[in-house]
């Protein structure tokens, strides 16, 4: 069981890392409203600009401490929690904009990745 744990972990990790480094100016079919890049992102959800810094930065301690859990065991399941907690954030917040189902579902995986983290760590 514990590849499979590591192996979302990772997955869940390298995804977050993507979106927050590789992807933060550009734009995706699963942005938020009608938004070009993260921080537009942010603004069609009417968070305040440095909510963009505060929650990329809890998204991406949280990533790599679920890459780092595999060898460290007594991060993932805080770190899977927080990053399972943003995620219903994020999910509220393409509700709040009314974005069509497709756009929740990247986080909508994250947050089953992140319960099945858990689930697999107790």
């Amino acid at each position: 069981m514990d590849s499979i744990q590591h192996l979302l972990q990772l997955i869940a990790g390298l995804g977050i890392l993507n979106v927050w480094l590789l992807r933060y100016n550009q734009g995706t079919p699963y942005r938020g409203g009608t938004a070009a890049n993260m921080k537009a992102e942010f603004a069609n959800y009417g968070l305040p600009n440095w909510s963009v810094y505060l929650i990329g930065g809890l998204k991406i301690t949280a990533a790599l401490a679920l890459i780092l859990g595999v060898y460290f065991e007594a991060l993932i399941v805080p770190f899977a929690s927080l990053l399972g907690l943003l995620m219903v954030g994020a999910l509220l917040m393409h509700l709040k904009v009314k974005d069509p189902f497709k756009k929740s579902v990247p986080a909508l995986v994250l947050l089953a990745l992140c319960i099945g983290i858990i689930a697999l760590a107790t």
